[in-house]
């Protein structure tokens, strides 16, 4: 199983040398997967929690990947109703080209309401949008030469779960506690499983019920990790923005948490 990191492309602390930074350190700890996250317009629902400046995340994953070494890049997620599927089809093959092959795309359809206002896209249609713009995505890739990105769709609805099965090549769910996902698993036939946990490390144990995965003191974070794998997780992406943009300007809070987690993984493992 691989691990990833979702790295905060967005913020008051975060500028290029930061991001320069994040993609060493989590090279350097030996994680397999960089991800980002994307929004467009900032309106003030979305400025709460992820406010400027945010960098795209195609033109932030390109620039990476000339100085990432062999990590792979993702987007956990590009909300997809946002561009026209043939624009996000091209920049999705020129990214996976770029780094010879190592880009995930990683959809979701977005919960932003002003900010769907800002850009003219129909709230209420987003899902039905997503849909569509999959099978638009889907189709101007069969006519290119080459591999195509991997797709991970997000979300836990029962629309996001046949979005999955019909559309990607991995169920990518958001901070759910483990039982949660298990419970899914359990009930559908999906293409694959990359789940993206918290990394909330805390000093006690957290309490179980209802507990995030990725919440939690060292051993309950490790065992999550042990749990997802034994569901067949091919990538577990940690997160650890807990919502306050004010931690951006504190990374070194977030690369001690990783650095603890990667070496306790790897003797668990």
């Amino acid at each position: 199983m691989q691990l990833g990191v979702n790295v905060p492309n967005f913020g008051p602390g975060t500028d290029p040398g930061v991001l320069r930074e994040w993609a060493r350190v989590v090279a350097g700890l030996g994680f397999d997967l960089l991800m980002v996250s994307d929004h467009v317009a900032i309106t003030p629902d979305v400025a709460q929690r992820y406010p400027e400046p945010f960098y795209d995340p195609f033109t932030t994953l390109s620039w990476l990947a000339g100085i990432s070494g062999e990590l792979r890049l993702g987007t956990t997620v590009l909300v997809l109703p946002y561009r026209h599927p043939l624009l996000v089809a091209r920049m999705a093959t020129s990214l996976q080209r770029l780094s010879g092959g190592r880009f995930v795309l990683g959809v979701g359809v977005g919960w932003a309401r002003q900010e769907f206002d800002a850009l003219g896209v129909p709230f209420g249609a987003r899902g039905r949008l997503t849909d569509e713009y999959l099978g638009a995505v889907r189709e101007a890739w069969r006519a290119e030469e080459g591999p195509a990105p991997e797709v991970w769709v997000g979300g836990h609805s029962a629309a996001a779960i046949r979005r999955a099965v019909r559309f990607g090549d991995a169920w990518h769910p958001l901070r759910l506690p483990v039982t949660r996902m298990r419970s899914v698993l359990a009930d559908n036939a999906l293409p694959g499983f990359a789940p993206r946990i918290a990394l909330r490390l805390t000093d006690a144990p957290a309490e179980e019920d209802g507990r995030p995965a990725g919440v939690g003191d060292l051993e309950q974070i490790v065992g999550d990790l042990g749990e997802l794998r034994g569901l067949g997780a091919r990538t577990v992406v940690l997160d650890p923005y807990d919502g306050d943009p004010a931690r951006t300007r504190r990374p070194h809070v977030a690369w001690r948490a990783l650095t603890v987690v990667a070496e306790r993984w790897r003797t668990a493992a």
